[in-house]
């Protein structure tokens, strides 16, 4: 299977702090991938290395044929890749449905445009808002709208950081239905902490640790480990697990 996303040798310092350290993450065609760990673990740096927003100190990141490194976020998300932030960026001010719209016409012109609006309104299940401003919706609510507006220019790629954050447990079902949808066009990769929603959700599981790989295998294996589960009781892990991954 060929790869769409590849890292090689990721590193991201601050100073004398290292966030990312030599990191090997390969993510393919159509995959739905899940990066865990606990606060402080390096996956927020990763991501933002991923999505150019972060210049990393050294290594590649590799989008296809492209080496992307250091790259600006728009000119990544040229290539097919969507990119959902943590915190949501949408425009209080706007309706829900020119939201959508605006990001549609990215890629369509104006009545396929309207058409794709249309399509992602009802497939996030955000139609029955789509005449409110978006600064009068709840928290959860304006999670969904700015996937509704990654996902309106059809990107071969997703990219979400955290996803879920801010929402209640009815939202974040809701959420993780979604994202199991939306993996049968794109591929996906989610950055979490929230080891709940990642069982629902979750096929491939990469876990971070200091900066670092510690272990990638199937959900059940890496959620069952007891060395993952000592990293998010705050517990040292023994050395020799680092930089496990499946064969």
């Amino acid at each position: 299977m060929s790869a769409m996303l590849e890292t090689s040798g990721l590193t991201m310092r601050f100073g004398g702090v290292v966030a990312v350290d030599r990191v090997d993450v390969k993510i393919h065609e159509g995959e739905l991938r899940c990066l865990i760990g606990p606060n402080g673990a390096g996956k927020s740096t990763f991501f933002k290395c991923l999505t150019g927003q972060y210049k990393p100190t050294s290594g590649t990141v590799h989008l296809r044929e492209h080496d992307v490194t250091g790259w600006d976020s728009f000119a990544i998300a040229r290539l097919g890749v969507g990119i959902k932030t943590q915190v949501p960026s949408v425009f209080d001010g706007l309706t829900v449905r020119d939201s959508v719209l605006i990001a549609a016409r990215r890629r369509y012109g104006a009545i396929l445009a309207r058409k794709r609006t249309d399509e992602v309104l009802g497939r996030i299940g955000i139609e029955d808002i789509a005449g409110k401003p978006v600064g009068l919706l709840s928290h959860g609510s304006r999670q969904l709208v700015e996937l509704a507006t990654v996902v309106a220019s059809e990107p071969d790629l997703i990219i979400l950081d955290e996803p879920t954050a801010g929402m209640t447990a009815e939202e974040t079902a809701r959420t993780a239905a979604l994202i199991r949808q939306l993996n049968e066009r794109h591929a996906i990769v989610v950055v979490e902490h929230d080891m709940q929603f990642i069982r629902s959700i979750a096929k491939t599981v990469t876990v971070f640790h200091q900066g670092r790989v510690l272990i990638e295998d199937k959900v059940d294996v890496v959620l069952n480990d007891p060395v993952v589960r000592d990293v998010y009781l705050g517990k040292e892990p023994i050395r020799a697990a680092v930089g496990r991954v499946a064969a």
